[in-house]
């Protein structure tokens, strides 16, 4: 099994870097949280929720940093 591949955790966590990062660009520019709107507040059980996620995925995420790059063949 070749541990440089991307794994389903991988893009899980991307999925939810870009989530987070998007939100936070919503924020910066218009000043609209939208997972606080999908979800009722930011307080919201729900909010917490995806914002907990988020921070898990970018957690994961700095390992990708640190992982060797998969050779590639000519």
């Amino acid at each position: 099994m070749d541990m440089s591949a991307i794994t389903w955790v991988d893009r899980i966590a991307l999925l939810l870097i870009i989530i987070g990062g998007l939100n936070w660009g919503l924020i910066g520019l218009l000043d609209f949280d939208l997972v606080a709107w999908l979800f009722g507040s930011p307080e919201a059980l729900l909010s917490r929720v995806v914002y907990t996620l988020v921070g898990v995925g970018a957690a994961w995420g700095i390992t990708l940093l640190f992982r060797p790059r998969e050779e590639r063949g000519a």
